[in-house]
């Protein structure tokens, strides 16, 4: 229902409203009188009014001009609000913890009120007088329920743990709220993973993403079939309209073809489901990494031999390939200036270590030097074929030997050039590190890699333009870097160090990266 009321609110979205303000006849003039608009007041954001004019609907700076008329916000008074929707799983201790952090980074108070209807406020005021500088209501309940708020204009950022679907970017579009897939409508907040678990006691300790797959689809039903004892598997999952269930269908069944199996148990909280599953010793389930609670991962396998674990290193490179970014969505409008501020703040280094305590995966970069990368310098032994291909894997190691690989990566949407949601994130990341000078007097090569199907060369070719694709969208993202102060390069190694099998399209996804690597 709140979808089809967000038609009703195209035409009258407002900004960021002072308590009690109302769109109201307004008179704005410039100080010297030579300028004057009239119109209905759609909002104030404690600088700019939004006013709707004969001449459309216009940002008015308030510093220039005087306002008159009943709806006329008070300046000198403004409290910003802002209404925050979604996600549970961010929303309880993320979030929180984020605000509570930049309220005492900048000299703030913040106090936490629980509401009546089981949501909470923070409000955040002056330390020394007191004054209330802003409120920021929290509705924490699914992903569902926040992109529908924000279309029904009740609420300002939505917290999400997928991306946004087709249908309600193209219903956030007709409600006049922008392309909420655009660079600046979204940004990733932190880092998370889907994680197959069971009961610590279950002697299965791996499984493949295709078998995974099966078993969410009811085609697997009994551990025999995953080489454990023969006794009926139960399958458990959060409810239909969490995050972490709606990604799991948007990552894993739908590349399959399948649909999830119509017995598997539902939970409504996340602590909910980690104990059922730690609870049921033929249980197997899908958690978030942040709340594997005292159950026991599985490690993901495929049938050449690799294997994947999901730790922190691994979910932050997107090696791990059921990596789950954890979003805020933004509509076209202006925010104020202190929840701009707390959004500049999310990116910070101080936030980065609120995240990690919190129990996600922050963003910061981190230096892996090659001899902590075993693992994948044995997979690239194991597929390394012929002369041409021992070759590749001697002159990777040449090249990459006395440099150490950030944990920034860049991989690209199935079937596709476009860089997925975490690697759009990471491109602002890094040029932002670029702008701050964090890399000057240093050479950054951008190495691209591919999956192993088809001939080498062309596949060299293709990973050495993503390299080059993606060194090109950082630097014209880092728009007043020094790029006089350091060596940006790039290189390609083709399918010589692959992170996954090719058997699948989720390995062959994985295996088709750029990597940045620093000396």
């Amino acid at each position: 229902m709140k979808a089809l009321r967000a038609a009703g609110y195209a035409a009258f979205f407002f900004l960021w409203v002072a308590t009690g303000l109302a769109a109201q006849d307004v008179n704005l003039r410039s100080h010297d009188g030579a300028v004057e608009i009239s119109g209905t007041l759609l909002g104030f954001d404690g600088e700019f009014y939004r006013v709707d004019s004969i001449y459309g609907e216009l940002t008015v700076d308030g510093s220039g001009v005087s306002c008159e008329g009943p709806g006329c916000p008070d300046l000198l008074n403004f409290v910003a609000e802002m209404t925050v929707s979604g996600s549970s799983t961010i929303g309880q201790v993320l979030m929180p913890a984020l605000i509570e952090a930049f309220a005492l980074r900048n000299n703030l108070r913040a106090d936490r009120a629980q509401n009546e209807d089981g949501q909470f406020t923070y409000t955040l005021s002056e330390k020394d007088s007191g004054d209330v500088k802003g409120r920021f209501l929290f509705r924490v309940t699914n992903t569902d329920e926040g992109f529908a708020d924000l279309l029904a204009d009740e609420a300002d950022i939505v917290m999400s743990l997928r991306e946004i679907r087709e249908t309600e970017t193209v219903l956030a579009r007709e409600a006049g709220l922008g392309d909420l897939q655009g660079p600046n409508r979204n940004r990733v907040l932190a880092l998370d993973a889907m994680v197959p678990v069971v009961a610590p006691a279950n002697p299965v300790n791996a499984i493949s993403l295709h078998d995974l797959a099966r078993v969410l689809g009811g085609q697997v039903t009994n551990w025999a079939q995953l080489g454990g004892e023969d006794a009926p598997m139960t399958v458990h999952l959060r409810d239909e309209r969490s995050g972490i269930s709606q990604a799991v269908e948007d990552r894993l069944l739908l590349p399959a073809d399948l649909v999830l199996s119509a017995t598997l148990t539902r939970h409504g909280t996340n602590e909910a489901l980690a104990q059922a599953i730690a609870d049921d010793p033929f249980g197997l389930g899908i958690v978030s990494y942040s709340e594997i609670g005292n159950t026991k991962p599985l490690i993901l396998i495929g049938e050449c031999g690799f294997s994947l674990r999901s730790t922190r290193r691994t979910i932050k490179t997107e090696d791990y390939p059921l990596t789950a970014p954890m979003f805020l969505y933004m509509p076209a409008r202006r925010l104020p200036k202190l929840g701009r501020d707390f959004l500049s703040f999310t990116r910070s280094p101080v936030a980065q270590i609120v995240i990690r305590r919190a129990g996600f995966v922050d963003q910061a970069p981190e230096e892996v030097p090659i001899d902590n990368q075993g693992d994948r310098l044995a997979n690239a032994v194991l597929v390394a074929e012929g002369d041409d291909g021992l070759a590749n894997l001697k002159r990777m190691i040449d090249v990459l030997t006395p440099m150490k690989r950030l944990t920034t990566s860049f991989r690209f949407e199935a079937g596709s050039a476009r860089l997925d949601a975490q690697s759009r994130s990471n491109v602002q990341q890094l040029a932002r590190s670029l702008e701050a000078g964090e890399y000057d007097t240093r050479r950054l090569l951008f190495v691209g890699f591919s999956d192993g199907v088809g001939p080498a060369e062309p596949n060299l070719t293709i990973a050495r333009r993503r390299a080059e694709a993606v060194r090109n969208a950082v630097l014209e993202a880092a728009e007043t870097a020094n790029l006089n102060r350091l060596d940006v390069d790039i290189d390609a190694f083709g399918e010589a160090m692959p992170m996954a099998c090719d058997d699948t399209q989720w390995g062959r996804q994985v295996n088709r990266r750029v990597e940045v690597w620093v000396q």
